[in-house]
């Protein structure tokens, strides 16, 4: 089952996850208090132990922007503070997290992992039919990949101590939402 599968984990790129990252106020508390970092790093370590693919989804604009559209209050707020920009320290995997060779790098442009990225292409080449799911955060990237991972017909495995929402409300309500779609379990059990 392994080599049907993926780990992919997303965006816990250092504008986010990273203590003095632009985000760090929002999920670096939660996910200290969680241990979603020793878990993610856990997670990571049991993927490759099995033979698993890992993924990385980061997302990112060019320098000056061009992909955020001005109706978005998500990345509109991302463009005006001068945050997600590729090329930057911002934009790179956390490095308790960091990519290995042969390991996947997909780059988005919106919430979803699956919108106008290379991450459809990879699964279809490499047979994998399996989704296994970490990131920043619940409500946003983990939500959207379960829900179009579902509808794309792919098996969606949470791992609930790998992910994290700006509050423990934000993250416990997205999981109530997604348990429908996809089995929630933890680093240590998928």
């Amino acid at each position: 089952m392994a080599s049907e599968s993926i780990l992919l984990v997303m965006d816990m790129i250092n504008d986010l996850v990273h203590p003095e990252g632009a985000g760090g106020k929002s999920y670096v508390p939660l996910m200290q208090a969680r241990g979603v970092y020793e878990n993610t790093v856990r997670a990571i370590a049991r993927a490759r132990a099995a033979g698993m693919m890992v993924g990385h989804v980061r997302v990112g604009f060019s320098p000056d922007y061009r992909e955020v559209p001005d109706s978005s209050p998500v990345f509109t707020k991302a463009r005006d503070n001068g945050i997600f920009k590729l090329g930057t320290w911002g934009t790179e995997v956390y490095t308790d997290f960091a990519p290995r060779p042969g390991d996947a790098d997909i780059v988005k442009h919106r919430v979803s992992p699956f919108y106008g990225t290379s991450l459809a292409p990879l699964l279809s080449a490499r047979g994998i039919r399996r989704l296994v799911l970490a990131g920043v955060s619940t409500n946003g990237v983990v939500s959207a990949a379960v829900r179009e991972g579902h509808d794309r017909d792919y098996t969606c495995v949470i791992l609930e101590d790998c992910c994290a929402g700006a509050t423990q409300d934000e993250h416990e309500f997205a999981l109530a939402g997604l348990r429908r779609f996809a089995q929630v379990t933890t680093a240590d059990s998928f």
